[in-house]
């Protein structure tokens, strides 16, 4: 059976951010009314002279906006593109898809923004050097990344003794 959310019907709250360049406001998770197994989607309205999230990439996850109203400026890896009402655009996982928005108009940029649903997300943020685990919102600085057996070299210590083999 079909789900029909009206965009009249449907209320979009204010984030919190402690930057105020970034400020939008955004409907509850659509995907949660609708039970929705593989897509993530929700309604996005970008302030006037304000950002949408940080400049960032997906490592799990497709994206995809659909601009209902208004214009904005795009940054991707490509520069700088002027987008608008009726515009589609898709990002696809890793670095080729980074992306970010800036409401460069006068009136409100309102878009339905849907994502591939993944388990565990990574999102990384080239601009400031995060790595952001999704859904927990675990974010580290790239800086402390190692190599996967770092911190592994007394691994036959962790072990009883008389379970290892002499070597």
């Amino acid at each position: 059976m079909p789900l029909i959310h009206r965009s009249s019907e449907i209320e979009l709250k204010k984030n919190n951010s402690p930057i105020p360049q970034f400020c939008w406001k955004s409907s509850l998770p659509l995907e949660e009314i609708s039970k929705s197994k593989y897509l993530h989607f929700d309604i996005k309205s970008l302030f006037p002279g304000k950002f949408s999230y940080p400049y960032h990439f997906h490592r799990n996850a497709e994206e995809l906006f659909v601009i209902l109203e208004g214009e904005a400026t795009l940054r991707s890896p490509e520069g700088y593109q002027t987008i608008s009402k009726g515009d589609i655009i898709f990002f696809e996982e890793g670095p080729s898809g980074t992306h970010q928005l800036y409401n460069h108009s006068d009136e409100q940029l309102i878009y339905i923004d849907i994502r591939t649903k993944a388990n565990i997300d990574v999102c990384e943020y080239p601009d400031s050097g995060k790595i952001n685990i999704l859904p927990a919102m675990d974010i580290f600085e790239e800086g402390s990344k190692v190599s996967y057996y770092s911190g592994e070299e007394g691994v036959k210590n962790k072990w009883p003794k008389e379970l290892l083999k002499k070597l």
